[in-house]
């Protein structure tokens, strides 16, 4: 059976071209019907987020044909079904083959391809695509085994390195920089001036880590209250930012006002109504809202653009480190599913060659039997079989060590070759 994956990603292809390939789920479940009445698609998983789009193939076709069969059956159903002219789309697109599809797998599920290493959002994608071939049926006994692994060593890298302890986006290190300040963000207050992007993934951070009430600063008031709506928070106007700064512990800026919103004497007044209870600024936006001066009021902590993307330089430089020793386990893993795969190619040939012994040795017993007197000497059968068992048992023994290449060989195919050959296990067969 040959392994084929194709795809493309952000690496290969701008997000205009992920846009048009992307499949839904009732993209991926009209695919899978489709393309399994190939008559050489034995298994199938189609794999599509906002990064990347992937098909894996398993077919029964000779490995020195199947890549190229399989990319002209893919291609085609782009054209004829999603209506996506592919003339210029074949270079970007990646192939891998048996073990190179395999470790691609493991890495991609592992976040070590990965726009940002070590993100922890695709493996529930895989885990979701690999749910929809199970629905569908397409995934037989080589996809289940692989994505069951493929799970085992994403869960493996997360757990035993620490490619996924260090923030390496703009708001994430912000609200990893608010938890050393504070300890805990629970129930924290916190005010949201201006809608830019990055703030508002701010926010979700927060959330996920059950802040408490959030505010939302807008000189256009309409557009506050929909983005507090979104939040579940409550819109103020912008006249009232600094009577809240009262009772805000967090505040996330990122307007758009070519000169500061909050200087260092309002911020000053506010510490005094605060008693000095500590304050976390983080400042987005570029020209910056919230004036630098600010950090040096006592419990006044401010954070802009360059102070959080020096924190991810060092975060990036980590993670880096800690996917070296995420590669060195997906090495390990690939070498044991390889050790699965000749295993699952031998089962067969073990089979067949035990059968064989069976048949011989059960003729054998037979033939003595009858020959003894069956019908004076009943006891004497049992006797026979447990003897022929013996004997067959320890006839098939080195030849099946042999086969699994325990201490002689690595090479399998020539094994079973071998193997077939002097027990003639083709005639048998046929």
């Amino acid at each position: 059976m040959q392994t084929i994956l194709i795809g493309l990603n952000h690496k290969t292809a701008p997000i205009h071209i992920r846009e048009i390939l992307a499949f839904s789920q009732e993209d991926i479940f009209q695919a899978i019907d489709d393309l399994m009445k190939v008559n050489f698609f034995s298994e199938m998983c189609i794999f599509s987020t906002c990064n990347r789009v992937e098909i894996l193939v398993v077919t029964d076709l000779p490995e020195d044909t199947a890549l190229k069969q399989v990319m002209d059956v893919f291609l085609k159903y782009l054209e004829n079904h999603r209506n996506v002219d592919t003339s210029h789309l074949v270079s970007l697109f990646y192939v891998h083959q048996n073990l190179d599809a395999v470790r691609h797998l493991f890495r991609v599920a592992s976040s070590l391809d990965s726009m940002i290493l070590g993100e922890p959002q695709i493996l529930g994608q895989i885990k979701e695509s690999y749910r929809l071939a199970v629905a569908k049926k397409s995934a037989g006994v080589l996809i289940n085994r692989l994505l069951h692994r493929t799970f085992s060593i994403a869960k493996r890298v997360r757990s035993e390195t620490g490619i996924g302890d260090h923030a390496v986006s703009i708001s994430y290190a912000a609200i990893e920089l608010g938890r050393k300040i504070f300890g805990t963000l629970k129930g924290k207050q916190v005010m949201l001036i201006g809608a830019g992007e990055m703030a508002e993934l701010a926010v979700e951070h927060l959330i996920r880590h059950h802040a408490g009430t959030i505010y939302v600063a807008n000189r256009t008031f309409e557009r506050g209250m929909q983005l507090a709506n979104r939040f579940k928070g409550t819109a103020i106007r912008f006249d009232e930012i600094e009577d809240q700064l009262i009772h805000v512990d967090i505040v996330i800026s990122s307007t758009g006002a070519p000169e500061c919103i909050l200087n260092r004497n309002q911020v000053k007044k506010v510490m005094k109504r605060r008693k000095q209870r500590p304050i976390f600024f983080i400042d987005i936006a570029v020209p910056r809202d919230i004036d630098p001066d600010i950090n040096q009021l006592e419990n006044a902590y401010l954070y802009d653009i360059d102070d959080l993307q020096g924190v991810i330089d060092i975060n990036v430089n980590q993670r880096q480190k800690e996917a070296l020793r995420a590669e060195r386990i997906v090495d390990e893993a690939v070498v044991r599913f390889e050790d699965w795969l000749n295993n699952l190619n031998i089962v067969p040939t073990i089979k067949a060659l035990k059968q064989k012994i069976e048949a011989i040795t059960a003729c054998e017993i037979q033939k003595t039997w009858q020959s003894l007197g069956q019908n004076d000497s009943p006891e004497i059968l049992p006797a026979l079989e447990r003897m022929g068992n013996a004997i067959m048992n320890k006839i098939l023994h080195d030849p099946i060590q042999f086969l699994k290449g325990e201490g002689y060989h690595k090479d399998h195919s020539a094994g079973l070759s071998l193997t077939q050959k002097l027990f003639r296990l083709e005639e048998s067969e046929s």
